[in-house]
C-alpha cells in the first residue's frame, strides 16, 4: 500500500494508472486521502527526521531555503486554512438525504 502511494508520488501518473502490483488504485488512493487529512504522513516524516537527527545523519547546516526556488502560481494567496472533508464510509460524494414533506417548501 505504501509502496503504491510513494510510486505514484515519484512518478506523477493518475491515480487510475497504478500498477495492479500495487493492489486497488482506489484502495490506495483512499489510505492516501485519509492519511494526508488527519496527518499521519506529517507524523511519519517527523519521526524519520528525529531518527535521523539523533543518529547524526543530517546536517541541519546544509538546510537552506532561497526564495528563487519558492514560487507559488499567482492565484495561491488565500488558500482556505481548514482541513480537507474525508467522506464517511458507506456514502458517496454527492449524495443528501432526503427532506420530510413538513420540510419542503411552505412548511410552517
Amino acid at each position: 500500500m505504501i509502496n503504491g502511494i510513494l510510486f505514484r508520488v515519484r512518478t506523477g501518473i493518475p491515480w487510475r494508472d497504478l500498477p495492479e502490483r500495487f493492489g486497488r488504485w482506489k484502495s490506495v488512493y483512499g489510505r492516501h486521502r485519509r492519511w494526508s487529512a488527519d496527518g499521519t504522513w506529517d507524523r511519519i516524516l517527523r519521526a524519520v527526521q528525529a531518527d535521523a537527527d539523533f543518529a547524526r545523519r543530517i546536517d541541519w547546516s546544509m538546510v537552506s531555503v532561497d526564495s528563487t526556488f519558492c514560487r507559488a502560481h499567482q492565484h495561491a494567496a488565500g488558500a482556505r486554512e481548514e482541513k480537507p472533508r474525508v467522506p464517511k464510509k458507506g456514502r458517496r460524494p454527492g449524495t443528501t438525504v432526503a427532506m420530510k414533506d413538513s420540510d419542503g417548501p411552505g412548511a410552517v
